[in-house]
């Protein structure tokens, strides 16, 4: 039996990158899986692979930002599987890469809709729910771009910057509650989203070469690692992958 066994888990951004390599490592510990994406074909897609692999998955189209989306989202869930143990928030958007000066002012806001207030939305449906039976676990995946700007990346870095505050936020307020929550920042991770950023030639990520780049499946195993008991004295913490101390925990073996 996994670790995860009897858990209900939902993973937003769940149609690719870190969030579908998290949901199958997820459903691979035991856990039940609610994908979500704006996409909800692809995100049907990585679904019906964790089903074929032996996972209980569903899967729903939600765009993070629409508050009555996500609360249609999680009933759903807790109509089919009961009630939610664990929320992954990974849903995010690096447009616009450009300066301040010469960003688009609808794209700059869109970013903080996705980034920050479609993280903010799922843990606001989520966290009565989770008061009310005793406690839950929240995964926010944070950035170093939380901690220190970069060129062209304005809206990006603002908005991680907000959901490590977010993090503490709640952390704060639920220190009775037996809520869990982390920041935790996956770094350079070989995902569609370095894609668009090698094309973008700005600053010094977008010069990392693929090869270099982190493979999904590690943020996906430090993500399970933080939905059980073992990370409790992580909780309210902001942290990367490329901890030393934190990478050792997980024992991989690479």
């Amino acid at each position: 039996m996994g670790s995860l066994a009897g858990k209900v888990a939902i993973v937003t951004g769940a149609s690719r990158g870190i969030g579908a390599a998290a949901a199958a490592a997820l459903a691979n510990e035991g856990a039940t899986v609610m994908l979500t994406a704006r996409d909800g074909r692809l995100a049907a897609d990585v679904a019906r692979s964790i089903v074929e692999a032996g996972g209980k998955t569903s899967s729903r189209a939600c765009d993070v930002s629409d508050y009555k989306a996500v609360e249609a989202l999680v009933a759903e869930t807790e109509g089919r599987f009961g009630r939610v143990d664990i929320l992954i928030n990974n849903a995010g958007v690096i447009e616009p890469i450009a300066t301040v000066a010469d960003s688009d002012p609808a794209v700059w806001a869109r970013n903080i809709e996705i980034n920050l207030t479609g993280a903010y939305h799922p843990i606001r449906a989520l966290l009565p729910r989770m008061i009310a039976a005793g406690g839950g676990t929240i995964v926010n995946l944070s950035s170093g771009a939380a901690m220190r700007p970069l060129e062209g990346w304005g809206a990006y870095c603002t908005a991680k910057a907000g959901l490590a505050m977010l993090t503490r936020a709640v952390a704060l307020e639920n220190q009775a509650n037996g809520i869990r929550i982390f920041g935790f920042q996956p770094g350079t991770t070989d995902t569609d989203m370095q894609v668009t950023i090698r094309a973008s030639g700005i600053n010094v990520i977008s010069k990392i070469p693929r090869e270099n780049l982190t493979p999904v499946k590690l943020p996906a195993a430090a993500i399970v690692y933080l939905c059980t008991p073992a990370a409790d004295d992580l909780n309210g913490q902001e942290f990367g992958l490329r901890e030393e101390a934190f990478f050792k925990r997980l024992n991989l073996g690479n």
